[in-house]
């Protein structure tokens, strides 16, 4: 467990005798991004090893809680930086998961609310299964049955949780790995894309688009930047970008897939200056100043899958205690 979940642990105690209204002055940015993967009521066996996932129940909580203490902004307000008597919050997601439009979207029209979704081109009409997706089926399919459990232990000879930590931490360089375990159990992603629709399709983004919605790159296939070279990274961004253009979806910001953590100034002044109409990346590192002033940071909503108001309490509360030693600023080489 990080050290940050661990304060949130202590975090939970200190601020539920508080209502947000205590915490909301301490916002130490005008501007709130908030940033989730899907909404599901279903058992989802691509996704339920990766994050725990809100169900709709919980997401519209979190939807009337933001709603009571912020100003949910759109992607010009925000750029704007429209002036409201609340903080501003935006409301994003990433990966482009079907939920999106059969779920969420549907609750966001009933209560006015926009969002965006950072997408990865290569996804889209499910033509192929982004690899964390493929490792988390794989774990699911092994839980689900002994004789895979047999299988995957005469082949490496290791106890069932090794096994599965082992799929699970496959990194992105070796995601070939997991096509090769798949084969080996006759696990078929693409049986399992054509009768669970995991991504959206460009024609279900092209109506989202139209109906109002932002639709921008979260890079081209889902990597782990600080695992490629800046040249692979400036590639695989520009990739996704050109495509974004060429779809007329949003080619003005950037999402990092899951972390930008040790990416360099020299990434962000060369995909900046390749790419003039864009206007920020972000990443997803909580409440917390980066010295790239271009590069913002969101809040990640399903740590620990705590509801909305006691995240944000301990996002604040976090945010100030790095303050003391100050650490809340992340710095780039």
């Amino acid at each position: 467990m990080s050290f940050k979940n661990k304060f949130f642990r202590i975090c939970n105690l200190l601020g539920e005798n508080f209502s947000f209204s205590h915490f909301s002055g301490l916002l130490p940015f005008d501007d709130v991004i908030v940033v989730y993967h899907l909404v599901s009521d279903e058992d989802l066996k691509h996704a339920k090893h990766l994050f725990p996932y809100r169900s709709v129940k919980k997401f519209e909580n979190d939807l009337d809680f933001f709603s009571k203490h912020f100003e949910l902004v759109d992607w010009n307000d925000y750029l704007n930086k429209k002036n409201t008597s609340k903080p501003r919050l935006l409301l994003t997601f990433d990966d482009g998961y079907s939920e999106f439009y059969d779920i969420i979207c549907p609750i966001l029209v009933r209560k006015g609310i926009f969002a965006m979704n950072f997408i990865n081109p290569k996804f889209i009409d499910n033509k192929e299964m982004m690899w964390r997706n493929k490792a988390s089926l794989l774990v699911s399919k092994i839980n689900e049955s002994d004789e895979l459990q047999d299988k995957i232990f005469q082949w490496t000879n290791d106890e069932l949780k090794e096994n599965l930590s082992s799929i699970l931490s496959i990194s992105f360089e070796n995601r070939n790995q997991l096509d090769e375990i798949a084969d080996y159990l006759d696990v078929d992603f693409d049986k399992y894309l054509k009768t669970n629709p995991v991504y959206m399709t460009l024609e279900q983004l092209n109506k989202l688009r139209n109906d109002g919605f932002g639709i921008a790159s979260h890079g081209w296939d889902h990597p782990l930047y600080n695992q490629l070279s800046v040249e692979k990274q400036l590639e695989n961004t520009q990739k996704s970008l050109d495509y974004m253009k060429e779809n007329q979806f949003y080619n003005d910001s950037f999402a990092f897939p899951f972390t930008d953590h040790l990416v360099t100034n020299h990434f962000f002044d060369s995909v900046f200056a390749q790419n003039p109409e864009l206007k920020f990346t972000f990443g997803a590192a909580g409440l917390k100043k980066d010295s790239y002033s271009r590069n913002i940071q969101r809040i990640p909503m399903e740590t620990g899958n705590y509801p909305a108001e006691k995240l944000l309490k301990n996002e604040i509360i976090y945010y100030h205690f790095l303050k003391l030693f100050n650490k809340n600023i992340i710095n780039r080489s």
